[in-house]
């Protein structure tokens, strides 16, 4: 088959956006869990059981609200990978083949961060409308009733997040979102690089390079980024008090105050969880893009 010069300029983003969504459907309730621990030590927690446990919190919300309470959110978590890991992956992808000099195979470390920190930045301020209507979707058992949101979906969030709180909304908590992004950009994709290298060079290439690589990667990922998901997710989920000022003035003021409350600990906690559901993600996806390029590359030959 030939090729198309324009699918080869979108094929990193088509697949990338396909693979982050098959990998935010196996993971969902994961996530659902890691977002429940986090809002633990907020005041006004509607949330009977009050453990940082992943089984046994996962194993409450099956119990009393069911099954389909894991993919609370669903809807806004697969509409964020197509706008989200889409630019991000494909953004990535981009800037690398760009960075590569005439006669260069390989790029060079600092290259390949620079690339994947750019990537990641532009590709948060993309989706991090989707990744607000998640976050509230996700959050909102952990409210008294009386103040939960009861979005239906995740285009109900947003149309409704527009009228009552206007556009500005939609980007709330976008700073810590950008940082977090950049952080996890730089764990995934150019520590997958690196470690791919490395792991070909030792194994031969193959999937338990790919595999071992994607592990390495995912990690990184989830200990360089998890502090800023922690503010990213209080600052999206916040409500305004009773005399109508906001719980939390910014990144910087929301730091501060879940350090004098909660002490420096509490950016790490749920960090087992927030592993588990940043590794198999970037491993799912990851795998499968590496998949859809193969066979793609077969097709192409034929």
């Amino acid at each position: 088959m030939s090729d198309s010069s324009l699918f080869v300029k979108i094929k990193p983003f088509v697949f990338g956006g396909l693979s982050g969504m098959f990998a935010t459907t196996c993971i969902q309730p994961i996530d659902m869990v890691k977002v429940q621990i986090q809002f633990q030590g907020e005041k006004g927690g509607n949330l009977a059981v009050k453990s940082k446990n992943p089984f046994v919190l996962g194993s409450y919300l099956v119990r009393t609200q069911g099954v389909s309470s894991l993919y609370r959110g669903l809807s806004a978590g697969l509409v964020r990978q197509a706008t989200y890991t889409t630019a991000r992956l494909g953004l990535f992808r981009t800037f690398s083949n760009k960075a590569l000099a005439p006669g260069e195979t390989k790029l060079a470390f600092w290259k390949r961060c620079v690339c994947s920190l750019s990537a990641g930045g532009l590709a948060a301020v993309i989706g991090t409308p989707a990744d607000v209507a998640l976050i509230r979707m996700q959050a909102d058992t952990t409210l008294p009733k009386e103040s939960r949101r009861n979005y239906k979906n995740v285009f109900d969030a947003l149309s409704k997040m527009a009228r009552q709180d206007g556009i500005v909304s939609w980007w709330s908590g976008c700073q810590p979102t950008v940082y977090r992004a950049m952080c996890l950009n730089v764990g995934m994709l150019a520590m997958y690089d690196q470690s791919k290298d490395f792991t070909v060079s030792k194994f031969g290439p193959g999937k338990s390079a790919n595999f071992t690589a994607s592990a390495i990667a995912g990690f990184f990922a989830a200990f360089f980024s998890l502090p800023a998901d922690f503010l990213k997710t209080r600052l999206q989920k916040m409500q305004a008090l009773p005399d109508g000022t906001m719980p939390y003035k910014g990144f910087l003021d929301c730091a501060q105050k879940v350090v004098r409350n909660e002490g420096m600990g509490a950016f790490y906690q749920g960090f087992p969880t927030y592993y588990f559901r940043i590794a198999p993600h970037a491993m799912i996806t990851l795998l499968s893009m590496e998949l859809m390029n193969n066979f793609y590359k077969k097709w192409k030959s034929e």
